[in-house]
């Protein structure tokens, strides 16, 4: 068991962080006080190879493992968490999904573009009545002769109203409840198909986060997406790579956070000493990089088990919960540690505070990962 990453994954890790510095540091303020996706990111993330990070290059992705992914993730999100998340809703949502589930017509026509960064993908679940509880969807695909007829509403969608392609889930045969759901491919364009409200959030600004509507949209048959009716066991198995990358937004979350408290616990003077001489400021720097760790660890184990393609529902809800309520702490602690200073937008804890809170919520709340895991528990022992 190696706990070192490698010359490679040291050497990628330090070329995101300089590209996160000189290519996303500038456009945080305005992207986030306008609540709107700076356009020029795209290209610049795609020139990367950051839209394609876990496609086979035989699709013009990367080809990189989770590990990597995760590092990726943590070292975008620790500058702005609003890209963070729009690289992991673009990769381990809509583009893996096409990626195992796509047949190869489809990830030719479809997968190629997205990893490329030709477009931004994203990846509709969740509904007004359907969040936690997603089988609950009322969105629904009927079929007639040589199409699908969709209609139906999805909620808080990331890259809602920029995304080109979009997976979509719908109920395809009522009867059979989550057994009876469906995967679709949906193009930008697409009568009937159109983004609703655009979310006027919190945190996390930058990223869009928009209503999809589809009335009476025609989806050709060969847009199935995987198997009629196995949809939903489709997007759960999604789902647990796509926590793993919330884990690792989550850790550039925290890390950023207690990065920026700890360089000002080490400049702030008060009493004729620097404010990391006492001990309260120790104590919560010292829990802080502890849980980080802690936090890593098991992100990087969820990662390293998905690269060997096991199943890991447990590993990933442990990680994501873990890692994200770790980041609401060391982000609320970071404010505490800045005080007055911390609540003004002159120093960037003010926004990991407010970024940090989707981590517990998204790609299934902490309350649902906590469910997840107590479940395989009590099978386990």
């Amino acid at each position: 068991m190696d706990f070192l990453l490698s010359e490679d994954q040291l050497s990628l890790k330090e070329t995101i962080r300089h590209f996160a510095q000189k290519e996303i540091q500038p456009l945080i303020k305005e992207s986030d006080e306008k609540g709107k996706w700076p356009d020029v990111l795209t290209k610049k993330l795609a020139e990367l190879g950051l839209l394609g990070i876990i496609i086979p290059p035989e699709y013009s992705g990367c080809g990189y493992s989770y590990i990597d992914y995760v590092i990726i993730l943590e070292e975008i999100s620790k500058v702005d968490p609003s890209v963070g998340l729009v690289v992991a809703a673009h990769n381990s949502l809509c583009s893996n999904h096409l990626n195992l589930f796509g047949t190869p017509d489809q990830k030719k026509k479809y997968l190629t573009r997205l990893a490329s960064g030709q477009t931004l993908g994203a990846w509709a679940l969740t509904e007004s009545g359907a969040g936690s509880d997603a089988a609950a969807m009322k969105s629904r695909a009927e079929r007639k002769g040589d199409h699908w007829l969709l209609n139906g509403t999805k909620l808080f969608i990331t890259n809602g109203s920029l995304a080109e392609i979009c997976v979509v889930m719908a109920v395809t045969n009522p009867a059979k409840g989550r057994n009876g759901i469906s995967a679709f491919i949906l193009e930008k364009g697409m009568p009937g198909f159109r983004p609703g409200k655009k979310e006027d959030k919190l945190g996390i600004r930058a990223s869009d986060t928009s209503e999809l509507i589809f009335e009476d949209v025609k989806v050709p048959a060969d847009n199935l997406l995987g198997k009629e009716n196995e949809g939903y066991r489709g997007a759960m198995a999604i789902l647990d790579g796509g926590r793993v990358s919330i884990a690792g937004f989550s850790l550039g979350v925290a890390a950023g956070a207690l990065e920026a408290a700890l360089k000002y616990a080490k400049e702030r003077v008060q009493f004729d000493q620097p404010i990391a001489n006492f001990q309260a400021i120790q104590w919560m720097l010292a829990d802080g990089f502890t849980e980080l760790d802690a936090a890593r660890l098991l992100t990087y184990r969820a990662a390293f088990l998905e690269d060997q393609g096991k199943k890991i529902p447990k590993e990933s809800a442990m990680a994501k919960l873990f890692a994200s309520e770790l980041a609401v702490r060391a982000s609320s602690n970071a404010v505490q540690i800045l005080a007055g200073y911390g609540f003004t937008k002159d120093y960037p804890v003010e926004k990991f505070y407010r970024d940090s809170k989707l981590g517990t919520i998204g790609e299934g709340t902490s309350e649902i990962q906590r469910w997840i895991i107590a479940q395989k528990v009590l099978s386990e022992y």
